[in-house]
């Protein structure tokens, strides 16, 4: 459950040119190669028996039917050089993760200056902590506070970690507490979700629960989930509402994950390079399955109502969807919004997408359906 930095900055690219461009549409294009009947015989005999699907190489069109931010990031060049890689000891580990935290944390003064949003360094029970939230809170998030669980991966990305809660801050108009946990490789589990009950017990002394909502993505969604297991669990009170976004729910590898979208994600691109090691190292020899570190293992019943985002493109979609399903099951109140074309975490990497803002607006829409409005002491 090691947590990926989304970085803001993503290299862009020109979008390809696809059949529809070229006046000839995506199925009429593939029907027209002169090898497809070839194809169509060869994967007729391979998936006529039963077993695993074995799936030809393809050439996947940069989406249509999304903005232009969204195609050029989807056209660009993949991190796979920089991030899919099993870096040898500690200090591997800590320079790979470095850079992309760096580039992420560079530009997020002048962002925050833009959007109109503050951040405060302010340690909340005994954790290193931001408070983050707009020059001007409106009057309704006034008495509203919400927890924000960063995603990256490896080592503690410091201030680049508060990203994804600036966003909130300003497209939502909420006050955020971002926290910045231990993290392997110095501090494998349970250190990480030790900081986060930590935290949120200090930060239901602040306001009322009912009025609280946790949110994160990547193992930022995976930590929520995980968060509100143990606090069930130790009969610590639950927030009004969640937000996992695309979590890293089950590190069992057991679904649909990658296997249908790895190298066609822009972000994480696959499982075979870090993931895989990188999860081995947060585990630290525990069992896979422990719903502290794949909460979809987890007693979903009695979670609070939940709001899922994921993208078409994403190797966590399998997850995202499962965990969906299984809260649904167990009695909560869950919606899963899906973005086309978006790679994994990818609403973060443009703040001015309309895929960023539409993401953030809906979790705020959602969390103003459901977080109460009474001041404390009531």
């Amino acid at each position: 459950m090691i947590r990926r930095t989304a970085v803001l900055l993503l290299l862009l690219g020109l979008p390809a040119l696809t059949p529809a461009a070229r006046g000839q549409s995506a199925p009429a294009a593939a029907a027209s190669a002169p090898d497809f009947a070839r194809l169509e015989a060869e994967q007729s005999a391979a998936t006529g028996k039963p077993g695993p699907r074995t799936v030809p190489g393809r050439r996947i069109p940069v989406p249509g039917p999304v903005g232009p931010e969204v195609q050029a990031t989807t056209a660009a060049p993949d991190r796979a050089p920089a991030l899919d890689a099993n870096p040898d000891g500690a200090a591997e580990w800590k320079t790979q993760i470095g850079r992309p935290a760096a580039q992420t944390a560079a530009p997020l003064p002048a962002l925050r200056e833009r959007l109109g949003v503050v951040s405060t360094p302010e340690p909340i029970g005994g954790v290193k902590a931001w408070i983050i939230a707009p020059k001007e809170v409106p009057e309704r998030n006034r008495n509203r506070l919400l927890v924000h669980l960063h995603g990256s991966s490896g080592t503690d990305p410091g201030e680049a970690g508060t990203l994804e809660a600036v966003l909130m801050a300003a497209f939502g108009g909420f006050t955020v507490i971002s926290f910045g946990d231990r993290m392997p490789p110095d501090a494998p589990l349970p250190a990480a979700m030790d900081d986060a009950m930590a935290m949120w017990k200090a930060a239901l002394t602040l306001q009322r629960p009912e009025n609280m909502a946790v949110f994160g993505t990547s193992t930022g969604g995976a930590m929520t989930l995980a968060l509100m297991l143990r606090a069930k669990q130790e009969g610590v009170k639950l927030p009004a509402a969640i937000a996992p976004g695309t979590p890293w729910s089950d590190l069992t590898e057991t679904g649909d994950g990658d296997r249908a979208t790895g190298w066609l994600d822009g972000v994480l691109v696959s499982s075979e390079g870090c993931l895989t090691p990188a999860a081995r190292l947060y585990a630290a020899g525990h069992d896979p399955r422990d719903p502290q570190l794949s909460p979809i293992s987890g007693d979903f019943r009695g979670l609070p109502p939940a709001i899922l985002t994921a993208g078409t493109r994403d190797p966590f979609l399998s997850n995202t969807v499962r965990t969906h399903r299984k809260l649904r099951q167990a009695g909560v109140d869950a919606s899963l919004q899906v973005f086309e074309g978006l790679s994994h975490a990818q609403s973060l990497s443009d703040p001015e997408a309309p895929e960023t803002r539409e993401v953030f607006g809906e979790i705020a829409a959602f969390f103003d359906r459901t977080l109460g409005t009474e001041p404390r002491g009531r």
